[in-house]
């Protein structure tokens, strides 16, 4: 399950050996109006086809595929540069829902990626990062991009789900591993290492989801 946004692109450089592993792909689709996370996972699982499956969610997919394991049954259940709950969140997110600043977010400039980037990061953004963020933000519905934000910020998981393999960078800029619990730290990971760590990926989840 890709992160907030993304589509199954991120995943393109993880191989797992074919003779022991399928991989298949979640993408996000559209909120009802209000619907809760739970809600939305429960939705989620009936695109699952396979039994005891081993689900792999990162940022806010790592969120909902927890959600998800409450409703199957599940071998294992993996989560990259994401928490498992509002206690790793940095201070920075409980504010945002205390003051509801999240509100002001422009949303609304994801449909046009290139604005959005200039809104970031200014008008001497190389046209390189816009083709990154054109690539791999591929959910750019305003009300799909509100509801998540909101969900994350007010998620309060009732029930933890225990045998959570948490895969975290030290240098993770959205989730400070100062925050973290309990994680595989993985030395130089940003937010984004499931596309600049995968050769890390690619030979640890193996042994990860066997062991």
């Amino acid at each position: 399950m890709p992160g907030l946004a993304a589509g199954p692109s991120i995943f393109e450089n993880i191989k797992l050996p074919e003779e022991q592993f399928e991989m298949y792909f979640l993408e996000w689709f559209l909120p009802i109006e209000n619907e809760s996370i739970e809600s939305y996972a429960l939705r989620m699982t009936q695109k699952i086809t396979h039994n005891n499956p081993v689900l792999i969610g990162v940022s806010f997919g790592g969120v909902l595929v927890q959600e998800m394991a409450k409703i199957i049954q599940t071998d294992k259940v993996i989560i990259i540069s994401s928490v498992k709950s509002p206690r790793e969140f940095p201070p920075r997110f409980k504010v945002a829902k205390v003051t509801k600043a999240y509100k002001l977010l422009p949303t609304q400039l994801l449909a046009d990626i290139e604005k959005l980037v200039k809104y970031a990061f200014g008008d001497n953004i190389v046209a390189k990062r816009i083709k990154l963020y054109e690539k791999y933000l591929s959910v750019r519905d305003k009300h799909y991009l509100d509801w998540a934000i909101e969900t994350i910020l007010y998620w309060n998981p009732k029930l933890a789900k225990q045998s959570i393999i948490h895969i975290h960078g030290d240098a993770d800029e959205v989730f400070p591993i100062k925050h973290i619990k309990d994680c595989i730290v993985i030395k130089g990971g940003t937010h984004i290492m499931i596309l600049n760590k995968f050769k890390w990926m690619n030979e640890n989840l193996p042994k990860l989801i066997l062991n």
